[in-house]
């Protein structure tokens, strides 16, 4: 005791006082006693927090080995390999000994967990990605992670589902690039605004985002499908209108006998006259003022046939007088014209059908013509013979 001060030389000083006092031997041990019972008050608290003491170190012992074993079955790891080798000795001893390896543990245990999380994060977001919940490159929310499997094998299965995954967002994402290409091309074609018609489908699509921040998703790819489809029966039908135009405009031409010069104006209309949806790709060449340039000019050379429609029939009926008297066929040219006249003053046949009926007459008089070829050679040398025989008759007659 701290200056030689011990119970026993106490209890020798308090005996002295009490001498000198004259204290009765009652009042002594009464005293005596109490002194006994403060001591062994004082001795059982010692040993009550003594005990109390062991009993949370064996708790703590206790749950560091729940805590070890629910570790190396969390890391998927060997029990006797990371198991501390002292089970025996003081119960401090063995919390010291078992110290280290739950604290190498709990180190793996947290750089395992931020591997899964890193994993699941990654294959949360291409799941928003492809769900369209989440857009490209926004942050997604930690996910939760189960701490009591952080084995190799199921992160080695997270990490196949990820690989899974980010091959199909590069399939995706290729998809989305060539419905791109192709809403691009159609939209060159057809002489319409590419950046609306393609942004209308998703704003990332637009040429100034990154192909990697591009949207993904079921409904993206699903509108980009459509989008393809609706162009391309545009073009087809806009293809089929120019056509048809085209169709109209040699007709016209072809009736009323227009110039290469004139013609030569309409290439870029003409040009697509017999291609096949997939033969056009030239830059604005099925536009809607392209086709509307056709219609206009259609319209203009319609209205134009019918003031031209009396030249050119009486052309075509002098042509085909020419053919009746080159083949000798008297007919009655007055009569004719009367009747053509009528005919285009009455408005009651399309110029087109008139037409068409007089060149089948002049194609019928070149058969005709050409059936009485040889009958009039024949009168032609007949004739001629003739004439020289009579020649020879008037010359022997003078001579």
């Amino acid at each position: 005791m701290a200056g030689g001060i011990t119970c026993g030389s106490l209890l020798q000083k308090l005996q002295l006082v009490w001498d000198e006092v004259g204290e009765s031997d009652e009042d002594r041990d009464k005293v005596l006693y109490q002194l006994d019972q403060e001591c062994l008050d004082v001795y059982k608290r010692k040993v009550d927090q003594a005990t109390n003491s062991r009993d949370l170190l064996i708790q703590a012992l206790d749950d560091s080995k729940i805590e070890l074993a629910r570790l190396l079955s969390a890391l998927g790891e060997k029990a006797v390999a990371r198991t501390p080798e002292k089970t025996s000795g003081t119960i401090k001893q063995q919390l010291a000994a078992i110290a280290p390896t739950l604290e190498q543990l709990n180190k793996k245990k947290n750089e395992r967990k931020r591997e899964f999380v890193s994993v699941q994060s990654q294959i949360d977001q291409i799941c928003g990605e492809i769900a369209g919940t989440t857009e490209v490159g926004e942050q997604v929310a930690t996910p939760q992670v189960n701490e009591d499997d952080l084995t190799l094998e199921r992160l080695e299965d997270f990490r196949s589902q990820l690989q899974e995954l980010e091959k199909e967002k590069s399939n995706r994402l290729e998809k989305v690039l060539e419905y791109v290409s192709m809403v691009h091309d159609l939209c060159t074609v057809l002489g319409m605004d590419f950046l609306s018609t393609v942004t209308e489908v998703h704003p990332s699509l637009d040429d100034s985002i990154a192909d990697n921040c591009k949207s993904i998703s079921d409904e993206t790819l699903s509108k980009l499908d459509k989008t393809v489809a609706t162009l391309h029966e545009d073009k087809k039908l806009r293809l089929s209108k120019l056509q048809e135009l085209v169709g109209q405009l040699y007709d016209l031409w072809d009736l009323m006998d227009a110039p290469t010069q004139e013609r030569s104006m309409f290439d870029h209309v003409t040009c697509n006259r017999s291609a096949s949806v997939d033969e056009v790709t030239a830059p604005g060449a099925l536009a809607l003022d392209l086709i509307e340039q056709a219609e206009t000019e259609v319209q203009r050379l319609d209205q134009l046939k019918y003031s031209k429609m009396k030249e050119i029939a009486f052309k075509k009926q002098t042509e085909l007088e020419d053919i009746y008297a080159g083949a000798h066929t008297v007919i009655d040219t007055a009569a004719a014209h009367m009747k053509l006249l009528a005919l285009i003053e009455a408005g009651n046949i399309e110029p087109t059908e008139l037409i068409a009926d007089m060149e089948g007459q002049i194609s019928k008089a070149k058969e005709e013509a050409l059936s009485r070829k040889d009958i009039l050679d024949k009168v032609e040398k007949w004739m001629s013979a003739c004439e020289e025989e009579s020649w020879l008759e008037d010359y022997n007659r003078v001579c």
